[in-house]
C-alpha cells in the first residue's frame, strides 16, 4: 500500500506524518526540534561571549581582530535543513513511503528542496510555502488537507 510523508516544518521544528493511500488518517511518526540555546558563543540577546567575542592580534599590535560576523539563524537553518533531508531520503531508500509532501516556511524549503536526493525529487508530490507548525490536532490535519489540496 503507498504511503505518503507529509514534513510540516518551520526553522526550529518539524513534524512528519505519514498516510495511508487508501485513509486520510495522519499518524505522526517523529518530531525534530533544533535547539535554539545552544553553546555556540552568542549570548540570548545576539551578542557574543566567551572566546568568540575576544580579539586577538600579535603582541606587537595593539589593534584587535575579529571573526567576521555570520547569520547564526541562517547557519542553523542550514544544518537543520540537512538533518531533516537526511531522514527524507533514508526513509525513502528505504522503501518507507511513496509520495512527498512538503509544509514549511518559504526560507526551509528553499533549504530542503535542494538537498533532497534525485528519487527524493521524484516522490515529491507538492512543496507548499505555509507555517502550520503552530497547530495541533484536529486543526493541524484540517490544515494540511487544505494545503495538499491547494493548486501549485
Amino acid at each position: 500500500m503507498a504511503k505518503t510523508w507529509i514534513l510540516v516544518a518551520d526553522a526550529r521544528r518539524a513534524r512528519f506524518f505519514q498516510r495511508e493511500a487508501s485513509e486520510s488518517t495522519l499518524m505522526e511518526l517523529t518530531t525534530f526540534v533544533y535547539p535554539q540555546a545552544r553553546h555556540s558563543g552568542y549570548t540570548a540577546q545576539g551578542g557574543v561571549s566567551g572566546d568568540a567575542g575576544k580579539g586577538h592580534g600579535r603582541t606587537a599590535h595593539s589593534g584587535k581582530q575579529f571573526e567576521p560576523h555570520t547569520d547564526l539563524r541562517a547557519g542553523e537553518r542550514t544544518d537543520f535543513s540537512r538533518q531533516l533531508a537526511r531522514y527524507i531520503n533514508d526513509g525513502l531508500l528505504a522503501k518507507r513511503f511513496h509520495d512527498l509532501v512538503l509544509i514549511a516556511t518559504a526560507p526551509m524549503l528553499g533549504q530542503i528542496r535542494p538537498l533532497l536526493s534525485k528519487a527524493a525529487e521524484v516522490a515529491l508530490h507538492s512543496a507548499v510555502a505555509m507555517d502550520l507548525t503552530v497547530y495541533q490536532g484536529e486543526d493541524l490535519h484540517h490544515r494540511i488537507e487544505e494545503a495538499i489540496r491547494q493548486p501549485g
